[in-house]
């Protein structure tokens, strides 16, 4: 569980993120671009995992150019550790991120970011003091959805760094691991562990969209 948590909490900082940056340049460009930029940007969501995590290999496995040269370089093997998950999961888990963010971005009234400019306030304000608080119920349900993702994954993980208990073990591989061997009772109790985490994230992220909402229509009631 341990595992689990440690790679889908790292992979939530790496897409929170890369997942705002993007959103707000996809948000912001051309049409033809952001119809571009949207595709390449959410395939992952729409692959099979073990196509990502097929893909993921050929780019990182140790005989593979990228792989190859930074083991080479840094001794770091970047398949088969428990850190090659948070790879697996960046991926599959980012078009959550990104999506949610962008729809965020796209609902934002420009009119306040033109007010703010006109009394002087520089593009970093804007975006930091301005924006991101203004789109912050949609930015904190993406990085929720992504954790959950990222918590689920089997697929893609299970092929970048497999199955080594207490070392790259994840719940969702441990669960296959005893069913494969026949042990339905340590099974359905990895299941409802997973189901316990997976609730307690939903539910936090509807404290906070409820929690939003009533201060929301609380400033527009003052």
């Amino acid at each position: 569980m341990i595992n689990s948590l440690r790679i889908a909490a790292a992979s939530t900082v790496v897409v929170f993120f890369l997942g705002i940056a993007l959103a707000n340049v996809v948000a912001r460009a051309p049409r033809v671009v952001k119809g571009i930029l949207d595709v390449i940007l959410t395939l992952p969501l729409v692959l099979p995992p073990t196509v990502v995590g097929y893909l993921l290999l050929i780019a990182l496995g140790p005989r593979r150019p990228v792989g190859a040269w930074v083991m080479d370089v840094f001794g770091i093997k970047l398949t088969m550790a428990w850190y090659a998950a948070v790879f697996a999961t960046v991926v599959v888990s980012f078009p959550l991120m990104y999506r949610t963010a962008r729809g965020a971005f796209e609902s934002f009234d420009h009119d306040l970011a033109d007010a703010a400019r006109t009394l002087g306030k520089s593009e970093p304000w804007v975006f930091w003091c301005l924006k991101l608080p203004c789109c912050r119920g949609g930015i904190v349900a993406g990085a929720v959805l992504a954790f959950a993702r990222a918590l689920g994954e089997y697929g893609a993980t299970s092929m970048l760094c497999g199955y080594t208990p207490g070392v790259t073990a994840t719940v969702s591989t441990t669960v296959y691991q005893l069913w494969r061997t026949g042990d339905d009772a340590g099974a359905v109790r990895w299941v409802l562990v997973n189901l316990a985490m997976s609730a307690v994230v939903l539910i936090a992220m509807n404290l906070f969209e409820r929690r939003s909402r009533l201060g929301r229509e609380g400033r527009e009631a003052s």
